[in-house]
């Protein structure tokens, strides 16, 4: 039995391949004293768009200073074969041979005959080669690429099983090891994602059933749900009198990711069960999830839609306004609409029938409930639970309209029953090329269908020092929005502080 740990590779997911070097240095030392074979450091790839970060890249420096803290261990790093052709392997490989000893390839199983021919270049540079077949719970439906393996005995050191959705059952796991073996005799190895919880039961049946190499990450740090944890694996190793190792040492680097954790907020939650269970991809899972704010249910939702492969739940009348106001305020879900409420309510009363409020958030509703103005709400996902909730259920004469993203959308969206008759979705979103499902952008867009002169914002406070990964990437989406509607020569002003990129006036100055 070999041990692989993926920590930074597959943690990369989370940081852009980019880790305090600190972190590293102490994920290093541990590495080098507990009784794992291999670690896996990264990727080498050809250039590719977008920022990706230090370990996506591994720049020979790199390699060399991972070597030097970790001299006793098989470095690893991984190719992903979607990207990678025979052609680039000698640029991208040979510089690397003094610090690496086995090269992985992601391998698609639609793409496995390509990657044969990948992996015959590699293994002529001398390095270990070993497949990382993605979709392992999908493989029953169409397990003809298996036939593929015939003849490289010489070519893989490993054939590696990846449960690419985390939802793989032990019996399954025994049943698709039984299959392969009657393919190969490659030593195999397995790659458990942990969306049900399922990581470790199902690597020790993939060690019962005769793999020869199994994958962790620290505190399961990965894409995604993340991985089987490293801690919990080496710890029932040692408890089966299997290994032996320092807690001490275990304990020390678990405590630097667990910091790291409290940023990322990796691990399973309920939308990753889901997609799991049904062999979801976690692509936009992991993008719902960490980057932006909709809530579980609008998530679970969405992978129900996908499941039954429909556009969304409903299709609502196209939304149209009269032009009959010249101002809107945007209500956003800052603590600012609820400390001037007084303020904003009597500039509302010196403008008369000639404003209106568009809510982008329904958390400041309340404050406004006995305003008798146009007020429009925007429902995003699970946004009219929220409606429901801050009304208490008494919602028809404090909503004039509700507005949806144009149809389809991604995300499943909830209308309360008594709000049917009044809701409407957008045509498009045109003043942006993206975030078109965004609550803001929804607010925006109204104000241009209704044809309004200036429009107000108040509740789009920013957030301030402690910031989380979700609140960054708001806050950046915002700022993009604000920008673009500002490009298109739209009057838009903040009439309470804010640390958003935009003019900012007194509510009390107007009034």
């Amino acid at each position: 039995m070999k041990i692989l740990d993926c920590t930074i590779r597959d943690g990369g997911y989370y940081t852009n391949w980019d880790f305090d070097q600190n972190l590293i240095t102490e994920y290093c030392k541990s590495m080098e004293e507990l009784p794992i074979e291999y670690i896996e450091v990264g990727y080498r790839s050809i250039p590719l768009k977008g920022y990706l970060g230090k370990y996506f890249y591994c720049p020979i420096y790199v390699l060399e200073e991972l070597k030097s803290l970790m001299p006793s261990k098989k470095l690893v790093i991984i190719l992903n074969e979607k990207d990678i052709r025979p052609e680039h392997v000698d640029e991208l490989l040979l510089p690397v041979k003094p610090y690496i000893t086995l090269i992985r390839m992601a391998v698609d199983p639609n793409n496995f005959k390509r990657a044969v021919a990948l992996a015959k270049a590699v293994k002529a540079l001398g390095f270990e080669v070993a497949f990382n077949v993605m979709y392992m719970s999908n493989w029953k439906k169409d397990p003809s690429f298996l036939d593929l393996l015939e003849g490289l005995d010489d070519t893989l050191d490993y054939f590696y099983m990846v449960d690419s959705f985390g939802g793989i059952l032990p019996d399954e796991v025994r049943e698709i090891i039984q299959l392969v073996k009657s393919k190969t005799s490659v030593p195999l190895g397995f790659h458990g994602h942990d969306n049900l919880h399922m990581g470790l039961i199902n690597t020790i049946t993939a060690l019962e059933e005769g793999c020869d190499i199994i994958d962790a990450t620290i505190t399961g740090m990965g894409r995604g749900a993340g991985n089987l944890k490293m801690e919990l694996l080496l710890t029932y190793l040692e408890s089966q009198n299997k290994i032996e190792f320092n807690f001490n040492v275990l304990g020390n680097v678990v405590a630097g990711f667990e910091e790291l954790k409290k940023q990322h907020d990796w691990g399973a939650s309920l939308p990753y069960m889901f997609s799991g269970a049904y062999s979801l991809p976690q692509k936009e899972v992991m993008d719902w999830v960490s980057k932006r704010a909709y809530s579980l249910n609008s998530i679970i939702q969405a992978l129900h839609n996908q499941k039954e492969n429909i556009s969304d739940n409903i299709k609502m009348p196209e939304f149209s306004e009269k032009k009959s106001v010249k101002t809107a305020i945007i209500i956003g879900g800052g603590e600012s609409p609820k400390i001037h409420s007084r303020a904003i309510k009597e500039l509302i009363k010196l403008k008369g029938s000639d404003i209106c409020i568009i809510h982008s958030s329904s958390k400041n509703a309340n404050y406004y409930s006995e305003v008798k103005v146009k007020q429009f709400f925007c429902l995003v996902g699970n946004e009219g639970y929220r409606l429901n909730k801050v009304f208490k259920g008494e919602l028809t004469d404090k909503v004039y309209k509700c507005i949806l993203p144009a149809y389809p959308r991604e995300m499943g969206t909830y209308i309360p029953e008594d709000l049917k008759k009044k809701t409407f979705e957008l045509k498009r979103i045109d003043f942006t090329d993206k975030f078109f499902d965004s609550h803001f952008a929804l607010a925006l867009q109204t104000a241009i269908q209704i044809g309004v002169e200036e429009v107000f914002l108040v509740g789009f406070d920013g957030y301030l020092d402690s910031v989380s990964i979700k609140e960054f990437e708001l806050e950046n989406e915002n700022n993009y929005l604000i920008e673009k509607f500002m490009m298109n020569n739209f009057r838009l002003v903040s009439l309470t502080e804010t640390r958003y990129n935009v003019d900012l006036h007194s509510i009390y100055k107007l009034i």
